[in-house]
């Protein structure tokens, strides 16, 4: 244990502890929460980097095969410390609290919230396109982290922050409705996904097994390696959040035995189901229609999924919104309710506010951590500035990766005693090549994006006065109680 938790572990005691009202099925599901707007938007930019059907589905099932790597990884780790926090424990536990709690800091002050708010923001976008939502009540343009902020105020935005505030009092009321919540929108998710792969393949008018054969066209270069990484790259952001499972590992049933088997099925899961929606594009539109695709959502031009739902049904474009919007509530409820064990758990060892800490008498849910980040969340929503925030703290999530699939093998080395119900498969090679990988991403990301990235850098940085704070705290009331 760390040094906060060993040394006083009554400082911020929880009135209750966690019950474990997860099943498999329900870890599942948060696995399953992965699957959300990248799965429709990404294919058309991969597409234009290397320039086949077969070259796109090869970096699709690479990413998932490095992001099955990462899991393979995790699952021993969670099966081990099977506690509320997830990285945040798996650091602290492998090199201290410092950097346990940078990731912990940005996590909740960044990561999690700018992800609440960007998908609140997004939902509330696709929800215009039935219900009138335009009014802009001010608008305001600004400079941070060197780039410009078009900053407005009007009903999207109060309907983010009200989707917020939803899901933060649905977890509020405890983690098994949370849970049932995810099952019902991950069900719903893969119902919207099923049409429009089972549309593209029974019903369109353009499918044919002949638009996979198409042949490059001279508008795109040979793909050499760098372009096949950047292919892998957009995949991999596709992919990304299976990490976060093992945060909610304190209320997983049998989680020795559940955890490993959440991770492998759901990512071995979520590999078949982009794999397939992939192929359903391939075979319903020419190549040239995927390679016009918009990247982002409707715009100056239909995204692939609204573009191959529109093959089969003249309600594509509204097909694929409702689809958009199921997947952004599934991807709400999942990051609320798993990241908000993060500051319960720095909390709880006495390295944040400690009324995080306390549990609810009646729900034995992290109420007061659940708000925390919700609220914060809302403030990321109205200010407008939460693309500029993750996009500059985006290589930090990599390091923070690298750093934990290395604590494995600290761990081994540290802790050779500690139960192990579960073995990483293909140790060390396996955990090896994903940490390889990590680190790849982030020396990329610091070589690509400098100035977002030394932003990033200085974000994280913001936290190391909060640390010192709360570390000195932790030690005047140890000495008091000494």
């Amino acid at each position: 244990m760390s040094s906060a938790a060993a040394a006083s572990p009554q400082v911020t005691p929880a009135t209750r502890e966690l019950v474990r009202a997860l099943s498999l099925r329900d870890a599942i599901a948060l696995v399953l929460s992965v699957i959300g707007t990248g799965v429709f938007l990404k294919t058309a930019p991969m597409a234009q980097l290397v320039g086949s059907p077969s070259k796109v589905l090869l970096a699709w099932l690479a990413a998932g095969l490095l992001s099955l790597a990462g899991a393979l990884t995790y699952a021993e780790l969670g099966a081990m410390m099977p506690e509320a926090g997830g990285e945040y424990v798996f650091l602290r536990e492998a090199y201290g609290d410092l950097p346990a709690f940078l990731f912990g800091w940005a996590s909740l002050m960044l990561i999690a919230s700018g992800g609440l708010a960007a998908v609140s923001t997004a939902l509330a976008s696709f929800l215009g396109s039935f219900v009138p939502l335009n009014a802009v009540w001010t608008t305001h343009d600004f400079q941070l982290l060197g780039q410009v902020v078009h900053w407005r105020l009007g009903v999207q935005q109060v309907v983010a922050v009200a989707v917020i505030l939803l899901f933060s009092a649905i977890n509020s009321r405890g983690v098994a409705v949370g849970g049932r919540v995810q099952w019902l929108a991950t069900v719903a998710k893969l119902g919207g996904i099923a049409i429009i792969v089972a549309g593209a393949f029974l019903l369109s008018r353009t499918g044919s097994w002949a638009n996979l054969k198409t042949p490059v066209t001279a508008t795109i270069a040979p793909a050499g390696a760098g372009a096949f990484g950047a292919a892998m790259l957009a995949a991999l952001w596709a992919y990304q959040g299976w990490s976060n499972v093992p945060m909610v590992a304190g209320e997983i049933e049998k989680p020795e035995r559940n955890i490993p088997r959440a991770l492998i099925y759901g990512m071995l899961l979520v590999i078949l189901v982009y794999l397939v929606t992939n192929l359903a594009y391939f075979f319903a539109l020419p190549f040239s229609e995927i390679l016009t695709a918009n990247s982002t959502a409707y715009r100056d031009a239909l995204p692939i999924a609204a573009k191959a739902a529109q093959t089969f049904s003249s309600y594509g474009a509204q097909i694929v919104s409702i689809a958009f919007m199921i997947s952004a509530i599934g991807a709400l409820n999942g990051i609320t309710l798993m990241n908000a064990r993060v500051p319960f758990a720095m909390a709880r060892d006495g390295l944040f506010f400690g009324p995080l800490a306390n549990l609810s008498e009646t729900s034995r849910a992290p109420v007061n951590a659940i708000w925390f980040q919700g609220i914060w969340a809302c403030a990321l929503a109205l200010s407008g500035t939460f693309d500029q925030i993750t996009t500059s703290v985006i290589f930090a999530v990599w390091l923070f990766t690298a750093l934990v699939g290395a604590s494995l093998f600290v761990l081994r080395r540290k802790l050779p005693a500690a139960p192990r119900r579960y073995r990483a498969l293909g140790y060390p090679v396996v955990p090896a090549l994903f940490v390889l990988v990590a680190a790849w991403l982030v020396i990329n990301t610091l070589s690509a994006s400098p100035v977002e990235s030394a932003a990033g850098l200085v974000l994280i940085a913001l936290g190391l006065p909060f640390f010192l704070y709360f570390r000195l705290r932790l030690r005047l009331m140890n000495h008091s109680d000494s």
